[in-house]
């Protein structure tokens, strides 16, 4: 606790073990964070809340809801280690049906303050609202930014397994040698999760929805799997990782079942209150989780509602028509 604030902060519910460390502070994340340590953290990730007109948060408009967030980024990038990396993980405001992408307006400020993009990862998943005067939208966005350009990456920790493993060098002094690096591949900055999606370099990860294991009654919850791709590549074991908005705590378990330090912020009483006995289920080992690469259900086309209705009227082939 001492590396990371310079004196114990109020309201902070904390569990210590040999193995890990967690602290959840219980109110505003910018009262928090300016009592830890400088550079004092490897990875912040977070999704932030949207105050910007959802029904279950107080509505701002964009430009005031950009401003209330520098404060924020400002102390985030200053507890931040220099090896450290910072993960934003946003989506698209959408008003009178025009879209305002978040992480293109979030870019410029996380530029003043001096931070470095090394990728905008774009998180695939196939279930949400369907739009009637746009096409509907099936991606949100992570920035990673790194404070130097001296940073953590543990690519052997996420390689994915080679689509042609079998390739050769064709010429030079390694002609007729395998071509493929033997730990895997990188995976490339499209995240689709699935097995058997692997070899195109797409990590697909389905967002919570009401039947993944992992729903609470949070709206915008964000799978843990997400969370533990950038805690094994961009952490080592034991490194602090900081999620400032931590909602139902679903960053602080991904850092603690890889063996690192979690900590996190959240102002709702009830969000906190679930955050605290999924840590406990997680301890106790009856946290329900989506397992890692987990294929994505995929109908047979028996199922009643796989099928194409009657209503439709009729169809020379029901296998043609999509």
């Amino acid at each position: 606790m001492d590396e990371l604030f310079g004196h114990k902060i109020p309201d902070v519910l904390d569990h210590f073990s040999e193995e890990a460390a967690i602290v959840l502070h219980s109110g505003d994340c910018l009262n928090a964070i300016k009592n830890m340590r400088r550079e004092s953290i490897q990875l912040v990730i977070t999704s932030p809340p949207y105050n910007i007109g959802k029904s279950y948060e107080c509505s701002a408009t964009l430009k005031q809801y950009l401003q209330g967030m520098r404060p924020v980024l400002l102390e985030l990038t200053r507890v931040l280690s220099l090896r450290g990396s910072l993960c934003w993980q946003v989506g698209n405001y959408v008003e009178k049906g025009e879209v305002f992408p978040l992480d293109i307006f979030f870019y410029p400020i996380f530029k003043e303050l001096g931070l470095r993009l090394r990728n905008r990862i774009v998180w695939h998943f196939n279930h949400g609202l369907h739009a009637s005067q746009r096409f509907s939208g099936r991606y949100e966005t992570i920035l990673w930014f790194t404070k130097t350009a001296d940073y953590v990456f543990n690519l052997d920790s996420v390689r994915v397994p080679p689509k042609y493993p079998g390739k050769r060098h064709f010429k030079g002094p390694k002609k007729g040698l395998p071509s493929c690096n033997p730990k895997g591949k990188n995976p490339s900055d499209i995240w689709e999760i699935v097995v058997r999606d692997w070899g195109k370099e797409l990590w697909d990860i389905p967002n919570v929805k009401s039947n993944h294991p992992e729903k609470t009654i949070h709206p915008c919850q964000f799978p843990v799997e997400l969370v533990e791709r950038c805690v094994l590549a961009l952490t080592n074991e034991q490194d602090w990782v900081l999620d400032p908005f931590a909602g139902v705590g679903s960053a602080l378990i991904a850092a603690l079942m890889h063996n690192r330090r979690a900590m996190g912020c959240e102002k709702e009483p009830e969000y906190i209150n679930i955050a605290h006995e999924r840590i406990h289920q997680y301890y106790l080992g009856t946290l329900r989780l989506r397992p890692v690469g987990k294929p994505i259900y995929e109908p047979s086309g028996k199922e009643k509602v796989s099928r194409i209705p009657p209503e439709w009227g009729n169809t020379e082939s029901e296998e043609g028509l999509f």
